[in-house]
């Protein structure tokens, strides 16, 4: 029997937030020391150069294929589809952030992203419900304080921590929205949240 329209969302959508936190394994190598941060970078931009070569031949060449149509939602057939925009925030983390700020920034989106939307069932010019925001805060607190204490100290670091988690919430939970159209949050969220702990160090010193 043929899936209902909602089951078929919420399979399609399951299998998005999957392939979103496949990114979480980027930054693993040069963690685990196998690859230098430069290294990473090359990667990260070999990668982009990749994606953004599929998405020219998806809206110039007119390429489409099952993973488009199947991972692709509506608003984006004729846009850079998100995907490609996660590509984008995470390669720009990556070169203008030393690993310290860019793999919590990235991780924000690879892994708080995922958990707010399976929390929000929200169109995507619409904010996210309460429960999403904390949880993304949370996430996204947790996932800074392993790199920033460190780094920074308890005082310093928990502070940073939550001067990234709070606007990546932000952009996560209310997207700024444009003449009309809702940014896309995979975008936003690392410059957010890098933004946010750039802005605490140099307050904080």
């Amino acid at each position: 029997m043929a899936a209902s329209g909602t089951e078929w969302r919420e399979r399609v959508e399951f299998e998005r937030r999957l392939v979103h936190s496949g990114g979480t394994l980027y930054p693993v190598p040069y963690l685990l020391g196998w690859l230098t941060w430069t290294e990473t970078r090359y990667f990260l931009v070999a990668a982009l150069a990749i994606v953004l070569s599929l998405e020219f031949l998806r809206l110039v060449v007119g390429l489409d294929h099952a993973v488009y149509r199947k991972l692709t939602r509506e608003y984006e057939a004729d846009a850079l589809a998100g995907y490609a925009l996660y590509q984008l925030s995470m390669t720009g983390a990556v070169l203008l952030l030393e690993p310290t700020l860019a793999i919590p920034a990235m991780w924000m989106l690879s892994i708080g992203d995922p958990v707010s939307g399976a929390l929000g069932d929200n169109d995507a010019t619409e904010a996210k419900r309460p429960a999403a925001w904390i949880a993304m805060f949370l996430v996204c607190f947790g996932l800074a304080v392993p790199f920033t204490i460190p780094a920074f100290g308890p005082d310093v670091g928990v502070a940073v921590a939550v001067a990234g988690a709070a606007p990546a919430a932000v952009a996560d939970g209310l997207p700024p929205i444009i003449r009309g159209v809702a940014v896309d949050d995979n975008l936003t969220i690392p410059p957010a949240a890098a933004g946010g702990m750039l802005l605490a160090l140099a307050v904080l010193g």
